[in-house]
């Protein structure tokens, strides 16, 4: 059965409402963590948070190009300054913020430095531009966005955070000494 117009519009009001929410909730919850509200659990709830935001690009991804309904991107009004949430994702993130990165493996092998604190920071800016514009009644346009960018950075960006957190996460479990993992297992066996 071809679809109609009024099932392509609901699959597109679907679409960016559930990206809207995916969004938002990733925005919300960076910001938290740069305030320091969960800062033994950081790490955890990255990579899960990470983990949500690349299903919702993932499907941005997949789908057919977005064509937004006006020719030109409305001026969505002044852009949040990123500059706090950066400077305190970075001071959570002390000692482990920065990572080697390889900008386009594609194109280039030339090793690049990465920061989480950047990453995550970019990240909420791409989205919350989008969350102006869905906020503002304009779907098409904030799914063009988030799709635009996802597939021009937060989607690249976002794979490499996942990746640093959970090589981060790896680091922590598993690079213990033996007598630690013995003590641990000791400890868990006999309470």
């Amino acid at each position: 059965m071809p679809e109609t117009p009024d099932t392509e519009a609901l699959q597109v009001g679907a679409l960016a409402a559930e990206t809207a929410q995916d969004s938002r909730a990733f925005c919300e919850s960076v910001r938290q963590l740069a305030a320091g509200s969960a800062p033994d659990a950081a790490l955890p709830l990255m990579l899960l948070m990470l983990s949500q935001l690349q299903v919702a690009g993932a499907r941005l991804g997949a789908i057919q190009d977005v064509v937004p309904e006006e020719r030109f991107e409305p001026d969505p009004g002044p852009e949040s300054s990123l500059d706090a949430l950066r400077m305190g994702l970075a001071n959570m993130l002390d000692g482990i913020d920065d990572y080697a990165d390889v900008v386009d493996p594609l194109t280039s092998v030339e090793p690049a430095r990465g920061a989480l604190s950047d990453d995550l920071a970019d990240i909420v800016g791409a989205l919350e531009h989008g969350l102006v514009h869905f906020d503002h009644g304009r779907l098409s346009e904030a799914l063009w966005w988030w799709q635009f960018s996802y597939l021009s950075q937060w989607g690249v960006r976002s794979s490499a955070a996942l990746r640093v957190v959970q090589t981060i996460l790896a680091h922590l479990r598993l690079d213990a000494d033996d007598e630690t993992v013995a003590d641990a297992e000791f400890e868990a066996l006999h309470p």
